[in-house]
């Protein structure tokens, strides 16, 4: 086969590819739709071009398409691990990670009910064996979401609707090849056929997968910052990544590829962007778009080529298996939908989904490139008996050609069957609202523009009249007043907000005024606050905007950490997270006030505007209120971290100044590179974010005690021994009331209140707390709450004791405190009892 030719073969697809993609929009149908069908077509205008008598002229290219230059397993390298890193890179992972629950269960469970549904409704009446029926069940478990995806989106339906099917497509293709090579080792007798020891290779694989994804991920975004901002080696590096993973997992490690690639592609989006430039992240994201275009669509017309082929000889036996087929994989993809996932609401796993949008999940379940591809590698396994190449080839081909000529174009008429692609009244109302304010605004624009080119005040009025008209009309069928309670207005402008809030962020980002280390945990959080506005309205929007200044699992594992495992690395950095959080989220309130003010209100009036303002002001106050507290306890932190953004913002400044100058050719572009390329050293020399000392030295703590100040240095050592750290934050219960005193509390900085039942009692550095169930042996009397962040020595019970035997002037310190509090608390109790 001449390499020319293959070369324009293959040309010739991606033009063939291109050119369907226009077509397809102006057809209405999914591109993956037209694909199958223009591919089977060219794998049959081959065929017959080949074996015609009456011309050869065709015969090298058209034997190019009859018998490809490459077999179905290099098909699966060359392609699969690009498909399965891009999915991951476009994924939400942080919030998709908030049901990764549901997801994992929805993924494998659905590629078991499926496999174990199809096999035994098929072994009846196939004529192969029951583990053949399995594998055939297995290939055609893989779904493609990316129509429904799509549809979802058109049709505004909520953003983890899309989250679920998307994870759980990507984690079904894995489950499913996994699956599917245990069941292929079976048949060809490199497996044994033992239940049990098919259950362990199936989890020993799909977990050694995930590990060994993890381990691989984690080391590429180390060495992203090798490349510094040179994006070119940042993309290339990136590729590699996916192929070495895929290679190493199934030639050395022997555990799932498929997965090892996407838990590889899933670390690499969740820390990438903290390592490389917001530039460089949107070009990385760009150029993979690209060839997934790529790899999915020739992936895809390839196996489509085959289909004539792998449908040779169908037979009337065939027609109805395939109909058992398509009943028994409709009722296994029923069963998933409609009885786990409503089980898993039941458990609160999963938020309810509406009957509508799982009904047009279940007609979605379109296979696509993966289960042709699996369906061909059947066919050159030679060692497989005829019979079962035959059966998995047929009935996979014929599935997958149903689902996307029957699924593929019935899916938008049942969308509107289901009336999901109608606006409700509130959004109509929208809609003309917003409709009549932003041609408003163009009119004013039309007319500004008029006057600055000098166009006559006639011609002017054409165009601007034209627009007050529209927006007349739209203000006019508006039925705002009428139709919709205040109640509905308030949340469309929380939705309004919420999407405005990630917009913000997304330009600071992009702007690099803030690291990018932060960036998507704090946009995982904003996103969430949009659904939640959208789902569950001002509560819901409040509940989430909480999140922000709440103290999260990963928070609390880093303090874990960092008080019995003594590593103060995780907490360090969580708490600079949160303060870099606190800063972006203070700025983007103010410019969200601001937005409210001049967008929002003429759209939706005074007084929704007046609760949104109240809204967002309690928001921020909450806001201040965690900043000032860390800035207390921080100071020098807070400075560093607001003249690290100041720095951000000039230099973005300064890179805008010297674009402006070089677009109007005010500066060549050896000067304009030049200036750009010291602007770079400058972000790499100053790019890190500042360092927090969380002052958690147990020596520095103690001297800075003001309890511990008149001992000596030997007394002062032997205390540093005893002691250990402690980080509490706002609100955390440092001793909580009836619990048995084992330890007693000594605070170096910051504040906590003492709260028992006749009152409470502020104590601040140079308290101690705790000591009085020590001395007395009895429970703990009071509950004591951090107000503050604060720095705690804590002295267990067996040493405190010690400890104050040894010191007689520690111990009557100690017992003096002791005292005063007891009283305090009798002159409450006292104060309590007397009548009025």
């Amino acid at each position: 086969m001449h390499t020319p030719v293959v070369i324009a073969a293959f040309a010739s697809l991606l033009v063939v590819i291109a050119l369907l993609q226009p077509l397809a929009r102006r057809l209405d149908l999914a591109p993956s739709v037209l694909i199958a069908a223009v591919g089977a077509m060219i794998g049959v205008l081959a065929a017959y071009l080949l074996y015609t008598p009456r011309t050869d002229t065709f015969n090298a290219l058209a034997y190019v398409f009859v018998d490809p230059p490459i077999d179905s397993e290099t098909v699966l390298y060359i392609f699969l691990p690009l498909l399965l890193f891009q999915t991951t890179l476009t994924l939400d992972v942080r919030r998709i990670l908030e049901d990764w629950v549901p997801i994992l269960l929805l993924a494998v469970i659905a590629v078991l009910v499926a496999t174990a549904i199809i096999g035994f409704a098929l072994f009846p009446l196939a004529g192969v064996s029951l583990v053949a029926c399995l594998l055939l069940g297995a290939i055609v478990a893989t779904t493609d979401p990316v129509a429904v995806v799509s549809i979802f989106r058109d049709i505004g339906a909520p953003g983890r609707l899309g989250r679920l099917v998307e994870g759980e497509s990507l984690l079904n293709d894995a489950a499913a090849i996994v699956l599917f090579v245990i069941l292929l080792g079976m048949l060809t007798g490199a497996q044994t056929p033992e239940p049990m020891a098919a259950v362990v290779t199936f989890f020993r694989s799909f977990i050694g997968g995930i590990l060994l994804g993890l381990v691989a991920g984690r080391g590429a975004v180390a060495l992203l910052p090798m490349m510094r901002e040179n994006k070119l080696a940042q993309v290339t590096f990136s590729v590699a990544l996916p192929y070495l993973v895929y290679v190493v997992s199934e030639q050395l490690a022997d555990v799932s590829a498929v997965v090892a690639v996407v838990a590889s592609g899933i670390v690499f989006n969740l820390y990438g962007p903290a390592r490389i430039t917001p530039d460089a992240w949107s070009y990385l994201h760009d150029v993979w778009e690209q060839i997934a275009f790529w790899a999915s669509s020739l992936i895809f017309v390839l196996a489509s080529i085959l289909i004539p082929e792998l449908l040779t000889g169908f037979r009337m036996l065939d027609a109805l298996l395939l109909v058992v087929l398509i009943v028994a994989a409709l009722a296994a993809r029923a069963v998933v939908i409609f009885g786990i996932m409503p089980l898993l609401e039941v458990m609160k796993l999963s938020e309810p989904v509406n009957t509508r949008y799982k009904t047009v999940i279940l007609w979605g379940g379109m296979r696509g490139a993966v289960t042709l591809i699996l369906a061909l590698s059947i066919t050159e396994h030679r060692t497989l008996p005829d019979d079962v190449q035959r059966f998995v080839a047929v009935l996979a081909t014929s599935f997958v050609l149903f689902t996307l000529l029957i699924y593929g174009t019935t899916l938008k008429p049942l969308i509107k069957i289901l009336k999901l692609n109608t606006l409700s009244p509130l959004d109509q109302a929208l809609r003309h609202q917003f409709l009549a304010l932003a041609l408003s605004d163009v009119r004013d624009k039309v007319d500004e523009a008029a006057h600055a080119y000098s166009i006559s005040d006639a011609i002017a009025r054409k165009v601007s009249d034209d627009y007050a008209a529209r927006s007349a009309e739209a203000a006019e069928i508006n039925a705002f007043a009428e139709d919709i309670m205040d109640r509905e207005r308030v949340l469309l402008g929380l939705i309004a907000l919420a999407d405005r809030e990630r917009v913000f962020v997304l330009k600071h980002f992009r702007e690099g005024t803030v690291s990018n280390r932060t960036i998507t945990s704090h946009l995982a959080i904003v996103g969430r606050i949009a659904d939640q506005a959208r789902t569950k309205g001002r509560t819901g929007y409040n509940r989430s905007a909480r999140r922000i200044v709440s103290f999260g699992k990963l928070f609390r594992l880093a303090q874990w950490t960092q008080r019995w495992l003594k590593i103060d690395l995780p907490l360090r950095i969580v708490v600079a997270d949160r303060f870099e959080r606190l800063l972006l989220t203070r700025i983007v309130l103010n410019e969200l006030i601001e937005f409210n003010s001049n967008r929002i209100k003429p759209l939706l009036g005074d007084r929704v505007a007046s609760i949104l303002h109240e809204t967002l002001d309690i928001r921020r106050e909450d806001i201040v209120q965690g900043l000032d507290a860390m800035r207390l306890q921080y100071p020098d932190y807070a400075d560093a971290l607001e003249l690290d953004f100041l720095r951000r913002t000039g230099q973005r400044f300064e890179e805008a100044a010297y674009s402006d100058a070089y677009t109007q050719t005010l500066i060549g572009t050896e000067l304009y590179n030049d200036l750009k390329h010291e602007l770079a050293q400058r972000r790499t020399t100053g790019g890190s974010r500042p360092r927090l000392d969380l002052g958690l030295k147990t020596r520095d703590l103690v001297a800075q005690n003001p309890f511990f100040s008149g001992l000596k240095d030997a007394e002062r050592e032997e205390i540093v021994r005893l002691m250990r750290p402690r980080f509490a934050t706002p609100g955390e219960y440092i001793i909580r009331k009836g619990e048995k005193g084992d330890a007693a509390y000594f605070i170096s900085s910051g504040a906590a209140e003492v709260r028992t039942a006749f009152g409470t009692h502020a104590v601040g550095r140079g308290d101690v707390v705790g000591e009085i169930a020590l001395l007395t042996g009895q429970p703990r009397s009071a509950d004591v709450v951090a107000l503050g962040y604060c720095n705690l020595l804590v002295l267990s019970a067996t040493d405190f004791r010690a400890l104050m035997k040894r010191s007689a002037d520690l111990r009557a310190h100690v017992e003096h405190l002791a005292q005063v509090r007891l009283g305090m608390n009798q002159a409450d109790a006292a104060a309590l009892a007397t009548p009025e």
